[in-house]
């Protein structure tokens, strides 16, 4: 069915494309009812309107708070027409129809504020929704051009199509900015009563999820943009739901190692390379040496922009998925994928933090706030007799950075700031250790042992002494502590105490 639009009300907070509208509105020779500042604007334009309190036969008033709210206007707007009983009481109290609203809400997202809780709008905006069997909503400019064009390619009728399609968007929309609202009202409270999370699909077309059977798509909060939002893509295939975990990943912990140079390599969400350098391709190198076997088919991530000579490293090395850097030097991009065709070539901004992670389990899910460092050197304790050295302590700090990125149980064993050896995943800590002494194969020697938990027993200090390193670094707060810390100074480590878990699940 299509319904033929004589009669539209407009009550708008962002004016945008609003002139436009209703010229073609009056074009079509539709009636334009109006309020406040809507009104005003249109009429300063030249275009005839009909204000709302010339409808109800009632004043604006409480400055604004009560304008549309009226059975005059409610009435015109909840009226299912294919209802005789409807039709009667519409008759018998003078309310004419509406077939369609244009309406935005105050921008209360942006400045959040009692007044600009917006109450007429949302119900205004459910109610033409809720009756889009014969009432067109629409509630954002982007709708007014192909709303126009519908009309003036159907002699001023829009379809079901358009119209389920715009009260989808409608309830979507006041769905976000109530959500927005339970929000500001809780915001003193880090875990709150209500979350109420508001989600809109990106347009990014993911070939599939985690595995071909399964589907994939991005969301971000409704409303708002993210920095992948502002992800450049220069080259290369589509993003997979993987591509976009691990480059998430990936980018975070390459700006969580300071401000020099970095590199970090993630593959399945864990990194198998990190390395700190004076110039960037340097860091790639290194960064590299960790786990070449693991890093075909990963992540690169860099902190500085990619020249010509991390290029040449990059296509004599293994495959990368995906390469994401905060630039690229003229010529980079295409001395990259001249070797490297496949390999999704990503420019992007700084990484956000949302203040709260979220995992699903079944029915619900767990909240915490998210992931950071709290504790910092200066609440950090050396327990041992001996003291890690300056060029120990700049290793200590890297591993423990890098271990708080990977996948628990995990151990990270860094020297001369790269990370030589990388265990992670496993279900108890003494393995991951080996896998990390035997990944690093002899290159630890003089170099520092990061543990993401403490050490619950003795044979993890004596693996980290097995691999050669000088120093330790632990949470600590294990029943054994005074246990751990005298076998550690029997075979002369140094140990440090950060009095912080970083567990990674």
């Amino acid at each position: 069915m299509r319904t033929k639009i004589k009669r539209a009300l407009l009550s708008v907070y962002d004016k945008d494309g609003l002139v436009d509208l209703a010229r073609g509105l009056r074009e079509l020779g539709v009636e334009i009812v109006s309020s406040g500042n809507t009104s005003a604007t249109l009429e300063a334009a030249g275009i005839p309107v009909t204000r709302v309190e010339e409808v109800t036969a009632s004043p604006e008033m409480l400055d604004g708070r009560v304008k549309t709210l009226h059975p005059k206007i409610h009435g015109g707007l909840l009226a299912d027409l294919g209802n005789d009983a409807h039709r009667r009481d519409l008759d018998l109290h003078g309310i004419l129809p509406f077939e369609l609203v244009v309406s935005n809400l105050y921008p209360f997202e942006a400045r959040p504020d009692i007044e600009t809780i917006d109450i007429g709008g949302p119900a205004m905006t459910r109610a033409a929704a809720k009756n889009h069997a014969w009432v067109t909503i629409v509630t954002s400019p982007d709708q007014y051009a192909p709303l126009l064009t519908e009309l003036h390619a159907n002699d001023g009728t829009v379809g079901d199509e358009t119209r389920q399609a715009f009260a989808l968007e409608a309830f979507a929309r006041t769905a976000a900015y109530d959500a927005a609202i339970v929000q500001w009202m809780q915001a003193e409270e880090l875990l709150p009563r209500h979350l109420v999370v508001a989600l809109e699909r990106t347009n990014e077309t993911l070939r599939y999820g985690e595995n071909p059977h399964q589907q994939g798509a991005r969301y971000r909060r409704t409303g708002t943009s993210s920095w992948w939002d502002g992800v450049t893509q220069h080259a290369g295939l589509a993003l997979s739901y993987l591509n976009f975990y691990d480059a998430d990943a990936a980018w975070k912990i390459v700006h969580d190692l300071g401000p020099g140079p970095a590199c970090a390599i993630i593959k399945h969400a864990n990194p198998c390379g990190v390395a700190l350098d004076d110039s960037i391709d340097v860091a790639y190198q290194r960064a590299l040496e960790c786990d070449e076997r693991s890093a075909f088919g990963g992540i690169v991530a860099v902190n500085r922009p990619i020249d010509t000579a991390t290029v040449e490293r990059m296509v004599a090395g293994p495959q990368a998925d995906v390469v994401i850097a905060p630039g690229y030097a003229p010529g980079a991009v295409e001395a990259l994928i001249a070797k490297r065709r496949n390999t999704r070539v990503l420019q992007a901004p700084e990484p956000g933090q949302d203040p709260l992670d979220f995992r699903q389990i079944s029915g619900g899910f767990l909240v915490q706030d998210a992931h950071h460092f709290a504790a910092t050197r200066n609440d950090w304790r050396v327990v041992t007799k001996v003291a890690p050295t300056d060029e120990q302590w700049r290793d200590l700090e890297l591993a423990w950075r890098i271990c708080g990125h990977v996948k628990s149980n995990a151990i990270v064993l860094v020297k001369d700031r790269q990370a030589v050896g990388i265990g992670a995943g496993q279900q108890n800590r003494v393995e991951s250790g080996e896998i990390a002494a035997q990944k690093a194969a002899g290159r630890a020697r003089g170099g520092a042992a990061a543990s993401d938990a403490f050490y619950p027993f003795e044979d993890g200090v004596e693996a980290a002494a097995a691999a050669g390193v000088a120093a330790v670094i632990q949470p600590g707060g294990a029943m054994r502590d005074e246990k751990v810390i005298e076998r550690a100074d029997e075979l002369g480590l140094a140990m440090v105490f950060t009095g912080e878990r970083h567990f990674l699940h």
